[in-house]
């Protein structure tokens, strides 16, 4: 059973996203301007974090002018941050870094930016104190060999590693060695009550487990899982977990989380591409999305309708690569 907030009155939060040169800012400007379209009375700060230059990135990594003006335009606020342990060798490691980077203190929604809001976020019943991340999931982690330990010795195994209870993060509705059965998200969203301290722990655990994985690991790939490995124990940790009132409506009626552009045109509701279609008509934005070739092609040449019209709604198949062959043996993939 989900957890209701404790009070009634909607929480006042900052959202946090991630932006850079290519995909990534293209993306947080779709996002922001959703944002904008569909939840006008939201009234915290949006924050979109940039990292820098450094040893880390081999290439600037910072958004270009056009994307960062249309941004600042829709009211962000750009924070930069260093990377200093992940970088351009495991760019999902942004999330982590960034963190620390925002307002301590202050509760914190991050969203991963291929993600579109679709719909009123001030209305999402969020409980700071029970923090929370997105279901949107399949079993990718681990991966289970033949005639190697199973899921419960892999994942008690990081719980030991930390000091953490084990047993009541488990979903005991579901049977043993199931996945569903262990704390597991996707890092497309999560939240917290404080960005400073929630940020602080999730990198000294995903180092911990880069650096020093307990043995039941040792065939265990960590890219590009390392951040969904560390996250659900940084979750519990805060004593947060899996029953949270914000699921169905984040990656629901509220955000989807498309991911790239030829799927959301092939398996999201048709809410979702009207949101897209009608925030990336207005031409401030349009002139600046149509230097980034996907949505260029999908959104204003007409490819993604072309996508859509190889699946029936009502009879998807049922395993993701299995929509991704499909779209990309008719010649209509891109990322």
């Amino acid at each position: 059973m989900a957890r209701k907030p404790k009070t009634s009155a909607p929480p006042k939060f900052n959202i946090a996203l991630v932006g850079q040169s290519g995909r990534l800012g293209y993306e947080a400007l779709l996002f922001v301007a959703s944002l904008r379209a569909k939840s006008p009375n939201f009234a915290g700060r949006v924050l979109v974090a940039e990292p820098q230059p450094g040893l880390m990135w081999p290439k600037d990594p910072r958004m270009t002018g056009d994307v960062r003006e249309a941004l600042q335009a829709l009211g962000v606020e750009i924070v930069s941050f260093q990377n200093r342990h992940f970088g351009a060798l495991y760019p999902y490691g942004n999330k982590i870094e960034m963190l620390t980077a925002l307002p301590k203190g202050e509760p914190f929604v991050f969203f991963d930016s291929d993600t579109l809001v679709t719909g009123d976020l001030t209305t999402v019943p969020f409980d700071f104190g029970y923090p929370s991340a997105s279901l949107r999931r399949e079993g990718t982690w681990p991966q289970i060999e033949l005639y190697g330990p199973g899921y419960t010795e892999i994942w008690k195994s990081l719980y030991d590693q930390f000091g953490l209870d084990f047993e009541s993060s488990l979903d005991t509705t579901e049977p043993d060695e199931y996945w569903k059965r262990y704390l597991y998200f996707n890092a497309g969203f999560f939240f917290g009550a404080c960005p400073y301290i929630f940020g602080t722990r999730f990198l000294d655990y995903a180092l911990a487990i880069r650096d020093t994985p307990p043995a039941p690991l040792v065939c265990q790939p960590l890219d590009p899982w390392l951040d969904q490995v560390a996250l659900p124990l940084v979750i519990h940790s805060f004593g947060g977990g899996r029953d949270s009132a914000v699921h169905g409506l984040l990656d629901g009626s509220v955000t989807c989380h498309y991911r790239i552009f030829p799927l959301l045109y092939a398996r999201e509701s048709q809410n979702v591409i009207d949101t897209l279609e009608e925030v990336t008509a207005p031409n401030k934005i349009k002139k600046v999305l149509k230097g980034y070739d996907p949505i260029k092609r999908m959104v204003f040449q007409g490819r993604g309708a072309k996508v859509r019209a190889l699946f029936d709604q009502n009879d998807m198949p049922r395993r993701e690569q299995a929509i991704r062959n499909r779209i990309k043996s008719n010649g209509f993939w891109m990322r």
